[in-house]
């Protein structure tokens, strides 16, 4: 099936305390949603559950995300997580704890609709 990527969100999120990196991919999912509303789906009467998004999170440790519960997140569409090293940890050496960086990138995909609408001129 041919698709068009038609969506490419980004954000950031951090755990300041818990150094927990699942946490601060949550956060980073959540504040790249909070940058868009999507009325595409409900004007061309799509179904939303057509709509294919890949999200990557980008973390120090990776394998510390929760890819699962991450996905739990996305409130439309088949969703599928990544994590991936990036991101960033701040040491706190006096305390002997990090602050967790997460940057995410949200792709959603759409198969092709191209010769599906046609645009009408207003007069």
């Amino acid at each position: 099936m041919n698709e068009k990527r038609i969506i490419l969100e980004m954000g950031t999120g951090n755990d300041l305390y818990g150094q927990n990196y699942t946490k601060a991919a949550r956060r980073a999912v959540q504040d790249a949603l909070h940058h868009s509303s999507i009325t595409l789906f409900s004007k061309l009467g799509i179904d939303h559950r057509e709509m294919r998004v890949d999200v990557t999170v980008a973390v120090q440790q990776p394998e510390a995300v929760d890819c699962d519960l991450v996905a739990q997140d996305l409130p439309r569409g088949r969703a599928s997580v990544r994590a991936v090293k990036g991101g960033l940890d701040v040491e706190d050496a006096e305390a002997g704890t990090r602050h967790v960086v997460a940057t995410a990138a949200i792709e959603a995909w759409l198969p092709d609709q191209a010769g599906k609408y046609k645009t009408s001129v207003r007069k």
